[in-house]
């Protein structure tokens, strides 16, 4: 391939979109290749923008997290800019990002905190999803019964705690009442530290 055929070359925007452990090889390999104008978009978890800035060189530098729901046109996003990015790009990052999720610019400072909630978020929820579907078929439930039930009651939770706008707390509570199974559900969850772990 010769170099004006090589796609980042030409390319206007560039999206690196590797695991970590790959990041090193592809910066490698795009040093040198882009142009001043060019806007790097990097959804790289944990690679820091001003790292990818010095590797690159001149072009202009943007930092999102992703997650699956993204998969889906749902999910959140965090991203930042580095002070080079004009307007203009802002707004390309803005309508890409928007594309895919819902997305929120932070200072840098605040996007590996944003991964941890909402970019490795959804692997919490799988996990609590997966055990109440092995609780459900260990009651005697289908597997496919206790995984509708699961998926539609997250769900349900989910939009009716978006469109109350209550506290999660305060959700909890119209749910729990004194002495009732979500009390008792809630007491053996608390002894097994699932605050703490999360």
């Amino acid at each position: 391939m010769t170099e004006d055929e090589r796609p980042a070359r030409k390319s206007s925007i560039v999206i690196l979109a590797v695991k970590p452990q790959r990041v090193s090889t592809v910066l490698n390999e795009l040093r040198g290749q882009l142009q001043e104008e060019r806007l790097v978009l990097s959804i790289v978890a944990g690679a820091k923008i001003e790292t990818l800035a010095s590797e690159l060189g001149p072009p202009i530098n943007s930092s999102s997290n992703a997650n699956t729901p993204a998969q889906i046109g749902q999910g959140m996003t965090a991203w930042t800019a580095t002070p080079q990015v004009g307007d203009v790009q802002l707004a390309q990052v803005r309508a890409l990002l928007g594309a895919l999720v819902k997305s929120v610019r932070r200072d840098e400072r605040m996007i590996d905190m944003a991964t941890a909630l909402s970019a490795t978020g959804p692997t919490y929820i799988f996990l609590v999803m997966e055990a109440l579907v092995d609780a459900g078929v260990h009651m005697g439930f289908s597997r496919h019964v206790a995984q509708e039930l699961v998926l539609q009651t997250m769900l349900g939770s989910v939009l009716f705690a978006k469109e109350s706008h209550k506290h999660p707390a305060e959700l909890r509570n119209m749910v729990t009442s004194p002495g009732g199974t979500s009390a008792e559900a809630i007491y053996q969850m608390e002894k097994g530290g699932l605050r703490t772990v999360l």
